[in-house]
């Protein structure tokens, strides 16, 4: 019967007549062998994980910054469009103008009859469905912006600077102004303040002497 000797480990067969590294290298691929390899296939896959959102993260962000450069673009493009339409209706409608003129001083003078009164009022329609709008009315603050002062005078009766009649009307598309409106203007009358004021003064300087002389003498 064999008797097994104590505290001795089995090692693995390695062939008498090899040499001491051959013993190593085998000692190694046993030890790397036993080594789990789920493990190194897990940190490969997280590697290239990473590396897809990263990117996955760039293309979004050039997509994005593409979107908001196209949308840029179509609004440049969409306000070019409307200000070059406004410009085309506004050379345009320039000359039709002094015609316009001609029939609202026909409408004033009541020779807006006939035949010719169907012909203006379609021509007055036309212009407006192209956004033509007539401005300038008796009685509202001069602006020097849209309105063309050609007449002036002093009147009492106002406070500010007036247009007091429209000589021609204004016309604007939008917020373009092709004509300037016309104008008669009235200013306060000079020194009507100031005479209010010193007949004030006279009258609080009359009452004030008469208190400290006790009163107007009696005759």
């Amino acid at each position: 019967m064999t008797e097994e000797t104590p505290g001795f480990d089995e090692k693995p067969d390695v062939p008498s007549d090899a040499a001491p590294e051959d013993a190593a290298q085998a000692e190694s691929a046993d030890k790397a062998g036993s080594a789990p390899a789920g493990d190194v296939t897990d940190v490969a896959l997280q590697a290239q994980l990473d590396q897809v959102r990263t990117a996955l993260n760039e293309r979004t962000t050039d997509l994005q910054r593409l979107q908001a450069e196209y949308q840029n673009y179509r609004r440049r493009v969409e306000r070019d469009r409307i200000t070059v339409k406004e410009i085309a209706a506004a050379n345009l409608l320039s000359e039709l103008l002094p015609t316009l003129d001609d029939v609202g001083r026909a409408r004033e003078h009541g020779e807006l009859v006939g035949g010719f009164k169907s012909v203006a009022e379609s021509l007055e329609t036309v212009v407006a469905k192209l956004g033509l709008q007539q401005f300038g009315k008796e009685g509202e603050p001069f602006d020097p912006t849209i309105h063309e002062a050609l007449m002036h005078s002093y009147a009492p009766d106002v406070t500010e600077t007036t247009c007091v009649a429209i000589l021609q009307p204004g016309y604007r598309i939008g917020e373009r102004t092709i004509r300037p409106a016309r104008v008669a203007v009235a200013e306060p009358q000079p020194g009507a303040q100031g005479t209010k004021s010193g007949s004030d003064d006279d009258a609080k300087g009359a009452k004030a002497s008469d208190e400290e002389s006790g009163g107007p003498e009696e005759g």
